[in-house]
Order: C-alpha cells, then sequence, then structure tokens
C-alpha cells in the first residue's frame, strides 16, 4: 500500500530532512512512527500525501508512483488519503457538521449524501450530537475527534495522523488512538505519527523509528 525506497528530502539551504529511508506498509496495516522532535515524521506524511515532494528515491501509494504523479492528478490522490494534524486545522466560523462535510463538498457530492455520510462519520467518533455546535465550544480532545471525522467522512483505503495525541492528557490519548484502531479494524491502512513511546509500546503494533532522518528501526510487537 505504501511503498519507500531510498527516500530523501532535501530543503533549500541543504537541511536533510530525510535520508534514504526504505519501508513497506502492506494494505490494511497500522503502523507507528516515532522519533525525536525534527527526526522526520511529519516529513515523511506530507511526502505521503503530496504536500511536498521526495528529493530522490521513490514512493509508491496504492500502486501510484507520486515521483511521476503530474500536479493536476494530486486532488485525486488525497481522495484516497484521510490525514489529521496536531493543530487539528478547523474552520472556527463553520459549524462542525460543516468542518467534516468539507471534502465531500469539495469532491461533488450531493447534498443527501453529505448528510449521511457527515452523520454517520460523526457517529463513529461520538460527536454526532455536536454537529450544529462551533468548534471553538469544543475541548481539545473533541477538536481532534472533528478532524478525525473529517480525515474519515470520504472512506480513505489511508489514514495519516500527525501527533493526534499531542495535546490530550494520557485518558483521552488512549481514547483517540482507540479510534484509529477501530478504522484499521475495517480495513483501513494506518500511520501514526507520535512521540507518545509510552502509549505506542501498550498498543503493540509495528513501530518505524527516525532518527535525524535516518530509519533507524522498525520493530514488530511479540505475539
Amino acid at each position: 500500500m505504501i511503498l519507500f525506497n531510498k527516500v530523501s528530502k532535501r530543503y533549500p539551504g541543504g537541511y536533510k530532512a530525510l535520508i534514504q529511508v526504505n519501508f513497506h506498509l502492506k494494505r490494511g496495516e497500522m503502523t507507528f512512527l516515532t522519533g525525536h522532535s525534527g527526526a522526520g515524521k511529519s516529513t515523511l506524511l506530507r511526502l505521503i500525501a503530496l504536500i511536498e515532494r521526495n528529493s530522490s528515491g521513490q514512493i509508491v501509494v496504492g500502486g501510484q508512483n507520486l515521483s511521476r504523479l503530474p500536479n493536476h492528478h494530486i486532488p485525486y490522490l488525497r481522495r484516497k488519503i484521510g490525514m489529521t494534524f496536531q493543530e487539528h486545522r478547523l474552520l472556527f466560523d463553520r459549524t462542525v457538521f460543516d468542518n467534516v462535510a468539507l471534502p465531500l463538498v469539495i469532491a461533488g457530492f450531493r447534498h443527501q449524501e453529505i448528510r449521511r455520510r457527515v452523520r454517520a462519520a460523526l457517529d463513529k467518533v461520538g460527536l454526532l450530537n455536536k454537529e450544529k455546535s462551533y468548534p471553538i465550544t469544543l475541548s481539545g480532545g473533541q477538536q481532534q475527534r472533528v478532524g478525525i471525522a473529517r480525515a474519515v467522512v470520504n472512506k480513505p483505503p489511508i489514514l495519516l495522523a500527525d501527533e493526534p495525541t499531542g495535546n490530550l492528557d494520557p485518558g483521552l490519548a488512549r481514547e483517540i488512538m482507540n479510534l484509529f484502531v477501530q478504522f484499521n479494524q475495517v480495513g483501513v491502512t494506518v500511520l501514526i505519527a507520535s512521540h507518545a513511546l509510552g502509549l505506542i509500546k501498550s498498543m503493540g503494533y509495528r513501530t518505524l523509528i527516525l532518527q535525524q532522518g535516518n530509519l533507524i528501526g522498525d520493530t514488530y510487537p511479540r505475539r
């Protein structure tokens, strides 16, 4: 589903965010990505979603070679990828419903289908009763759930999460992680960047470890 073959990312000025990274995520796999601040976790996720392009190497997502993907095809690739961010990136002048509906509106879905999908996504994250609320009235954990609902409303086969529990207390963090487990259990390929080492270890999934742009570990849990 996601293949990195000798992938590097160099920014203007010479800074190397990723250096010769190799890994393969199978379809339906759930994996954590960890490492120190600045290790390259966010960069790696951004390359998968083509928010940025790699400098060298090969990235294949769902059978598509991203190095050969023209810019006008990027929106179609992103419809297959749901992504959540630590800072949520919600529109605070729009209701929860409208925030979650946005990817469907952009994709041109009909109103009736949008309503059905948005309500289903909000129900999945436990926020159906908040559809008319505005994000500013929600807690940090609830805002993160809105971001997750928006990421999955289009039913993407791939879900990426960048530090989804970074600002949450341990109890809420585990609840959010369990939501990702539920999506993985229905076949979604999930890759989560996180520095919450204790939580990651307790979850018992494959873990990729970055250090200064190098992939230094690829560990599997003992079953």
